[in-house]
Order: structure tokens, then C-alpha cells, then sequence
């Protein structure tokens, strides 16, 4: 039998961290068996679902690398299918009108209730042909069995029993005649030949009434693997509606799919001590029996360290478009500065997302900076001014800009004043950055270039002057 496994996103929202990990493990799943992996777009709920939340999964889908062999299929696009099985389950008998309103059936339930059962409709249209005296529009009700039981041996649950007693007959197409969540997903892992359903364990109680219906549609029953939640930092339930667990907020953060992939996948799921793994590392050993039951918290920091791995250890070919797309949207322009690839060989390794090596590296293309500030005025002393003089004669002087040559002139320049290279540099630093965090000063003054060193360093001198004066 030839694996096919779905994601089944619903359009009301954001697409959150919880989603993409369900979707990877689905994805996973697959490729590891040689199977196809669909996406279903599940925007039968009108009111609530958008085409801003449709493209955000899209988009995260293919940021993510998350790619899909058939789809996207979307569920507004299937209604007649939906009304044909509603219509062959009338039929055969395995569904009937309900005239109840929904006053009588909260009536019902309150009565339930009091009883000490659970709260559910009773059935009372189950066995009635049709209710003519009433002026209400019927919805239509599957007809679920009244005794047995629905045993599930979930992949990664293990084995859960259902009673059905305790399920009542749920409505399967509205008074509008629209269908409802559970009809949709039988008819659609129907006709889609969905092998193994992975979803996340708030499914779980959905399951045994949509087995009731693949049974009464006479189909195949699909394998179940509900995986645990994903917890926040804090411990509480992630919602696709909070803004931070949106998963292109990881991408506007400078994160790297990759990184972020991997650390999807070892949230429930490990293999040895192994933590950092490569794409067809993760295909070739995942199983989903391997998914631990217990939820899952999110770690931010051990995130951040991913990502830093991953930062420097990702050839800079990979990482060079979406540098620019960084600086292209903070309108920097890249070419009033050092080349994006030397930048990187530096940067990469000392910073760990994307953003943040944008943000330090600002610095190199502003055509100026500002030193009204504590820092500057801390370092900028007129104690300084005849080191920064000499420095930039011999500055002038270079023929090779390099760092070799650079550090040389700042050597030379401190030796000439009796100071330690360090008692030079900072203010060095400080004078053509305004800040005392930086790379090395050679590799700083490098990527600086020549005429943008000298004119930084001649601004400072300057500036230490003015200060001096006033």
C-alpha cells in the first residue's frame, strides 16, 4: 500500500508553530515511505476564513521547503461532493433529518445533565420519517450506532476506546444545507486515498465518530497518529490567533527553515543524543511511532542556539538572497558598502539569526553616524586626537587594504604614543561605528574599506575639536 498523508489547515488564522510541526511530521512520514504528502486547505467555515490566512500558509508552506505533492485542494471547491455523500447516507439510512431547534436539544441536554450523563442529543428525529407539522429547516444528523465501541490503535496514542453510547448523532449538513467539520474530513481522506491521518491530539475525540462514518460508507479506515500539543514558554496552549506563534514571524526574525525544521522535529521525537540534523537525516529516521505522548515546550533559546549553528555553518551561496531581501526591506542600499559574501564570512559567525547580523552590520553601509552620544563621548577624549592623526597617515598609506596591513597601521600607530594596541582600538572603534561592539577592528576597518575609514576617523577628530571648544 502506497503511503498518502495530509495537512489540513483551516484558513481562520495564523499558521502557528503546533501546525507547521504537524505538518513536518506528515511530511516526514511520507517521504520516509515513499508516499505522497497533499495539502488541504479547510475554509468550509465562511465567516471565519480568509484569503490573507489561505496565503499565509501557503507562503510558510514554501518557506519551509514543506513541499506537497498534490494540492493545494480547498474545501469550498467540494461542496457537491459533500451533498452527495450527505445524500447516500440518507439513503442507506445511516443519517435522517433533524426538525429539533436548538432550544429543544439544549433542553435535551440540560436534562442529560441532571441524570449525571453526558450532555447530548437524544435522538428524538432518529426514527421519525419526516416532522411536517413543524416550519423548521431540518439539518441532517449521521445516525451513529447505539452500542459497541470504537477502538482506535493510534500510532502514537496507543490503543483509546471509545463507547459509543457516549457519542450522540452529530449534525453532518446544517439547516442551510452547508456540511460540517467531521463530514468534510471523512469525505475528503475518502476520496483523497488518505493512508495515515497525523494530527494533533485535540483531534482525538473526533476520531471514533469519523470512523463511524468511513464505516458506514463501507471505506477503508485510514491509520491515526495524534501527537501532543505544543506548549509556549510558559507553559500555556499556543493559539493560531497570537501573533508571535505565526510561523512567518520566525522568517521576518532572520530565521533559517532549516534551523527551524530541525528544531520542530525534536519537539516529541528524538533519535539517540542526536540534535542537529540534516533534511534526509530527518527523512530516513523518522518514524511516528517514535512521537513521545507528553506535550511539548517551547524553547527559544535553544532555538536561537539552532539557528546560530546553523548560521555558520550554511555556505554563504544560501544565505546571500535572503540578506538582501533583510537590507532591501530596511531600505539600506548594500551597494554603499563591503560585498554581502566578505560581510558574511565575518558577521555569520557572531551573530545568530539574520536580523540581528543585519542590524550589526548597518554600520557599513550608513554613509554616516552619530556620535552624540554617552559611548562617543566616553571614548572620543582629546587625549585621542594625535593617535587618530597618526593612524590616519598611515591609513592613507596602505596600498593593500587587508587585514594584515590594517592591524599593522594601528600597531604602528599606538607604538608611536606608547599605548597598547587595545587603548587604541576601542576608540578606533567607537570612531567609525559609534558603538563599542563590532567585529575585530581589522576586520571592522576592512569591511569599512579604505575612504569611508578615513573619512569616519577625520569626522571624530573633528568632532573630539568641536566638543573641546563649546
Amino acid at each position: 500500500m502506497n503511503i498518502k498523508t495530509r495537512f489540513a489547515p483551516s484558513p481562520t488564522g495564523l499558521l502557528h508553530i503546533g501546525g507547521v510541526r504537524t505538518a513536518l511530521f506528515s511530511w516526514l512520514y511520507a517521504k520516509h515511505n515513499k508516499g505522497k504528502f497533499i495539502l488541504r486547505i479547510e475554509d468550509t467555515d465562511q465567516e471565519r476564513s480568509t484569503k490573507e490566512s489561505a496565503k499565509i500558509i501557503l507562503d510558510g508552506m514554501e518557506w519551509l521547503g514543506l513541499d506537497y505533492d498534490e494540492g493545494p485542494y480547498y474545501q469550498s471547491q467540494r461542496l457537491d461532493n459533500y451533498k452527495d455523500v450527505v445524500k447516500q447516507l440518507l439513503e442507506t439510512g445511516n443519517a435522517y433529518y433533524c426538525y429539533c431547534s436548538k432550544e429543544e436539544v439544549n433542553t435535551m441536554r440540560d436534562e442529560a445533565i441532571k441524570r449525571g450523563e453526558k450532555p447530548k442529543y437524544n435522538g428524538f428525529c432518529r426514527s421519525r420519517n419526516q416532522y411536517s407539522s413543524s416550519n423548521i429547516n431540518p439539518v441532517v444528523r449521521f445516525k451513529n450506532p447505539l452500542d459497541g465501541q470504537v477502538v482506535v490503535n493510534d500510532l502514537v496514542q496507543g490503543k483509546v476506546i471509545f463507547d459509543n453510547k457516549e457519542l450522540d448523532d452529530l449534525i453532518i449538513a446544517r439547516a442551510d444545507g452547508s456540511p460540517t467539520y467531521n463530514l468534510t474530513v471523512v469525505v475528503d481522506d475518502m476520496d483523497m486515498k488518505i493512508t495515515d491521518v497525523i494530527r494533533g491530539d485535540d483531534h482525538l475525540n473526533n476520531t471514533p465518530r469519523q470512523i463511524n462514518m468511513l464505516n458506514a460508507l463501507d471505506v477503508s479506515l485510514p491509520n491515526y497518529a495524534h501527537i501532543p500539543m505544543i506548549l509556549g514558554e510558559d507553559g500555556k496552549k499556543i493559539s493560531k490567533r497570537d501573533g508571535v506563534s505565526n510561523i512567518l514571524e520566525y522568517k521576518r526574525g532572520g530565521y533559517l527553515p532549516e534551523a527551524l525544521l530541525n528544531y520542530l522535529v525534536r519537539l516529541g521525537w528524538s533519535k539517540n543524543d542526536q540534535e542537529i540534523f540534516s533534511i534526509d537525516e530527518m527523512i530516513s529516521g523518522f518514524d511516528i511511532k517514535d512521537v513521545n505522548k507528553s506535550a511539548s515546550r517551547i524553547n527559544n533559546e535553544k532555538l536561537l542556539w539552532l539557528n546560530q549553528e546553523y548560521l555558520k555553518n550554511t555556505g554563504n551561496s544560501k544565505l546571500i538572497g535572503p540578506l538582501k531581501n533583510y537590507f532591501e526591506n530596511m531600505n539600506i542600499p548594500i551597494k554603499s558598502g563591503p560585498d554581502l559574501d566578505e560581510l558574511l564570512n565575518v558577521q555569520k559567525q557572531r551573530t545568530a539569526t539574520l536580523k540581528e547580523l543585519v542590524e550589526q552590520s548597518i554600520v557599513f553601509y550608513n554613509n554616516s553616524i552619530d556620535y552624540n552620544s554617552d559611548t562617543a563621548k566616553k571614548y572620543l577624549q582629546p587625549v585621542i586626537i594625535e593617535p587618530l592623526k597618526k593612524l590616519c597617515q598611515h591609513l592613507n598609506n596602505v596600498k593593500n587594504w587587508n587585514n594584515n596591513n590594517i592591524k599593522d597601521a594601528i600597531e604602528k600607530s599606538a607604538k608611536s604614543f606608547d599605548m597598547k594596541m587595545g587603548k587604541l582600538a576601542q576608540p578606533v572603534r567607537v570612531a567609525v561605528t559609534a558603538t563599542v561592539i563590532s567585529p575585530s577592528i581589522d576586520d571592522t576597518l576592512r569591511l569599512l574599506g579604505q575612504k569611508k575609514t578615513l573619512e569616519r576617523l577625520n569626522n571624530a577628530i573633528e568632532f573630539i575639536e568641536n566638543d573641546a571648544l563649546s
